[in-house]
């Protein structure tokens, strides 16, 4: 049993859990180079608009997107510039450490209760 020791860190694990599904991932990656539309982050992704839809819903109510009317339109942008930056060190991590994380057998479809399921397997509980 996982005992929470240390104030935040369940609220911690929430947050990365955000970052955990690979769609929502994916949208947070492209928005790192600007505001975007709904539709050119499907077309981007070739998630459904629903799909995307729902997603941007889950990051905006966490505090990750934020998002702003423009004309017809709704753009949306990361929220925060240390959202970017802790995208960025985890890219830097992560070129550290791919094989290792790539080879890990702890975080896969065998061990689903700790697997990082697809968007469409998971709804938004971040």
């Amino acid at each position: 049993m996982l005992i929470d020791t240390a104030p935040g860190t369940a609220l911690k694990a929430k947050l990365f859990r955000g970052f955990a599904d690979s769609s929502r991932l994916a949208l947070l990656d492209l928005l790192r180079t600007g505001p975007r539309t709904v539709g050119a982050l499907v077309e981007a992704t070739g998630l459904t608009q629903s799909n995307v839809s729902n997603h941007l819903g889950c990051l905006r109510d966490c505090g990750l997107v934020a998002s702003a009317q423009q004309g017809r339109y709704v753009l949306y942008q990361l929220s925060d510039e240390r959202v970017e930056m802790l995208l960025s060190l985890a890219d830097e991590v992560l070129h550290e450490v791919a094989r290792g994380v790539s080879a890990c057998a702890n975080y896969t479809e065998e061990h689903p209760q700790i697997a990082v399921k697809g968007a469409d397997d998971e709804p938004c509980h971040t």
